[in-house]
């Protein structure tokens, strides 16, 4: 079957609609019904991505091993909906489920921010299986979510490595070299702990990300490695300052309603491919990829990394606190403090 580009896709939604409930009345209602259901999940992410790809690929062959139970259309590259579209889209029913970064969509889901809080971050990359399925950070991320009926299937495993401070002419080596730099920052928890170090921050998708360095839109930005690989910034930047700021998860998400409304079997599949991509995603990623792929590339690549000194980490541990009491205000108090406490292994 030919696949449908985004506008095809968008307006077949919609015609697609009627002619269900045409085909439930007519003469081929019956027929209709017993077709397998198709399942459409879509990625921003490209293939450039050598990281993040390959899991979301191998979670999509796990699902079509069900051929028998129902069908799966995966549109990867942003070439069906955008990053800043896809939300709106699962929650028309466009698509049933994507694949998407947490720190994109902190403002829209809150407790998300928790993947991404300054310091806290590093323990949950140490700490991965905090974030497993199942466990009670999982349940409570979840509890949250429901009331957004949005249901976060798997994390992926832990957050991915820490986002650095990667800049081109303008060096940043140090806390002080940040002061006036206009800085890529996704994340609002980022974006925040960096204030009082007299950074502009400027929201920039990945897609456009190179031609901002390109052209100095940007003085500098936070990325994780994989984002610097995948959309070739390194072509563009000379210097990381390797300050963990804040981190991501490569989340599924689905409907909460559709999720429960799912055959046992159908719901069963995605469970398993879920466990199978939580193994084999960010795990395999920190441990083995970056360390034995990417970070030979960058020294390869002649991009001189900088290493915060003690005195630097302790402050900006401290620029953190405030930051976590501003996520708590955004979440709850009592609910951002559990979190906090189960990322830190405190319960």
């Amino acid at each position: 079957m030919k696949r449908l580009n985004r506008r095809q896709f968008l307006k077949a939604g919609a015609v697609g609609a009627g002619a269900a409930l045409l085909g439930s009345a007519g003469g081929f209602g019956s027929k209709a019904l017993a077709a397998l259901p198709t399942y459409t999940g879509v990625t921003y992410l490209t293939p450039g991505y050598k990281d993040l790809h390959p899991p979301m690929i191998g979670f999509v062959d796990q699902l079509k091993k069900h051929a028998d139970l129902f069908k799966v259309d995966f549109f990867d590259s942003g070439t069906l909906i955008k990053a800043d579209e896809q939300t709106a889209a699962l929650r028309a029913g466009t698509i049933h489920f994507m694949f998407h970064t947490s720190s994109y969509i902190t403002r829209t889901f809150p407790i998300l921010g928790i993947t991404g809080l300054p310091s806290l971050c590093d323990h949950l990359y140490t700490h991965g299986e905090r974030m497993d399925m199942e466990t009670p950070l999982w349940k409570l991320i979840n509890d949250v979510l429901a009331k957004d009926n949005t249901f976060m299937l798997t994390s992926g495993g832990a957050v991915l490595e820490p986002e650095y401070i990667w800049s081109g002419a303008k060096q940043v080596a140090s806390l002080a070299d940040l002061k006036g730099r206009r800085v890529r920052i996704v994340s609002f928890e980022a974006e925040e702990v960096l204030k009082p170090y007299g950074v502009a921050g400027a929201r920039i998708p990945s897609s456009e990300l190179y031609l901002a360095v390109q052209r100095g839109t940007v003085d500098a930005v936070v990325a994780n490695i994989g984002t610097i690989m995948g959309r070739k910034i390194y072509e563009q930047v000379k210097y990381c300052y390797k300050l963990p700021i804040t981190a991501f998860s490569i989340s599924i998400f689905l409907l909460k309603d559709r999720w429960d409304k799912m055959p046992d079997k159908v719901k069963a599949a995605f469970w398993d491919a879920a466990k199978w991509y939580e193994k084999n995603s960010a795990p395999i990623v920190n441990q083995k990829f970056y360390p034995e792929q990417y970070w030979p590339q960058i020294e390869k690549a002649g991009i001189k990394t900088f290493k915060p000194t003690d005195k630097e980490l302790k402050d900006f541990e401290e620029k953190s606190q405030p930051v976590w009491a501003w996520w708590k205000k955004q979440v709850g108090e009592e609910i951002g403090q559990k979190a906090i406490d189960l990322a830190l292994g405190r319960k």
